[in-house]
């Protein structure tokens, strides 16, 4: 899988992919990262990419030319490519979008900077957009790192093992159970005795259990749309 991210500072994004599991993924190929920087596109002499906003406002907006120049670029040379813009007017990114995006084969983040882009580029452009959250960053780098990382971590092959995927937050709209090691007493806190007795069963249930109150606590918007079983109920 083919991630590309249009940045005007990629240098601030590539050590990311430098260390622990998505370098790993890299190495073996699972997946592979590139950057487009738009200044190399911009037709200004001095590689400008930003100008005012026309009917004033404070601050300044990147250019349509560097940013179409190079998303249609992009998409000569990958005609596959499904570009996301990061913006705070898109939808909140959730675990649902990053496993149906881990299907495709060549995803573009645009990160904008200033005050914005200039709408008519996400009008033309824009496969989606998402946001991380209501509040504003100085650049949309963090938000592609974030969905990358997300969306990353559902292909085959990234992560050692792929079973922890069925077991974590958001599945069935669960938060997931809470978890320990050893030692089994620490400062006076002990392990939940069931976990150490070796029923399958029993332990399944019981963080089943967990996870429902930890739900129901932390996340009551997610734990309206759970479906109870019988059991659960009682």
């Amino acid at each position: 899988m083919r991630f590309t991210f249009v940045t005007l500072f990629p240098s601030i994004m590539e050590g990311y992919f430098s260390d622990s599991i998505l370098a790993r993924a890299i190495d073996a190929k699972k997946i592979v990262i590139d950057f487009a920087d738009p200044r190399e596109k911009s037709s200004d002499r001095h590689r400008k990419v930003d100008a005012p906003m026309i009917g004033g406002g404070a601050g300044m907006l990147m250019t349509p030319q560097p940013l179409l120049d190079t998303l249609e670029a992009l998409r000569e040379d990958s005609p596959e490519a499904h570009v996301i813009f990061l913006t705070p007017v898109g939808k909140i990114f959730r675990q649902n979008d990053a496993k149906r995006l881990a299907l495709r084969e060549h995803i573009v983040f645009v990160s904008g900077r200033y005050e914005g882009i200039d709408e008519r580029v996400i009008e033309s452009q824009a496969d989606e957009l998402f946001s991380i959250g209501d509040f504003i960053l100085t650049g949309g780098e963090l938000p592609s790192l974030v969905l990358c990382d997300a969306i990353s971590r559902n292909r085959e092959g990234v992560l050692g093992n792929c079973d922890s995927l069925e077991v974590e937050s958001f599945e069935n709209q669960l938060l997931e159970s809470p978890s320990f090691t050893k030692p089994i007493i620490y400062e006076n806190k002990e392990v939940i005795s069931e976990f150490l007795k070796g029923n399958h069963s029993n332990i399944t249930s019981l963080k089943r259990k967990l996870s429902l109150c930890k739900t129901k606590y932390f996340r009551p918007d997610l734990y309206q749309k759970v479906k109870l079983k019988a059991k659960d109920e009682k």
